[in-house]
């Protein structure tokens, strides 16, 4: 659980560092490009959900994010996984929530800064990303559980035959 918690703890804290970091540094002025034409940090006060969409519909995001992050905090306590993958991918996300919670309650918009010019996706960021990951390190998890489901159940219904030929005692 204490790992769970330091996970959560430190994605929110580097969340809100970045932002802060991109509101004293980013905000009202142009766009600086850490790879020019690739990656740039470009300020934006995001008012919808995930990576812009559903814009300036804040209070139904509020109430969902705390509905996800109190669900995701419940099936932690309830399911109690042990594998590192999994409590990794719910601390990512959980985390990642409660960034962007944060920066709706406090301030009715979103940070985001990360701008992948590359191929014009939209500007995200650092609790936009741990969500991200959490969520590919989840189906990871799911894979490599029903992977090790499926050879348990194998070995289980596969039983050695026996040879009549490999019975030392049998006469010839």
């Amino acid at each position: 659980m204490l790992y769970w918690l330091l996970v959560i703890i430190g994605s929110v804290g580097l969340d809100q560092l970045t932002k802060w970091l991109a509101v004293t540094h980013l905000k009202g002025g142009e766009s600086f490009p850490l790879w020019e034409g690739v990656l740039h940090f470009t300020y934006v006060e995001n008012t919808g959900a995930a990576f812009g969409s559903f814009k300036d519909h804040r209070w139904f995001f509020m109430i969902t994010s705390t509905v996800m992050i109190i669900a995701l905090v419940a099936y932690y306590l309830a399911a109690r996984p042990k594998d590192w993958i999994t409590v990794t991918a719910l601390a990512f996300i959980t985390g990642g929530g409660i960034g962007n919670m944060i920066d709706r309650i406090l301030l009715g918009y979103v940070v985001d800064f990360v701008d992948f010019t590359l191929i014009n996706f939209a500007v995200f960021n650092v609790a936009d990303a741990f969500v991200c990951v959490g969520v590919g390190l989840m189906c990871l998890a799911l894979i490599l559980e029903a992977r090790a489901e499926a050879k348990k159940k194998a070995a289980a219904e596969t039983t050695p035959q026996e040879d009549e030929n490999d019975d030392p005692s049998a006469d010839r």
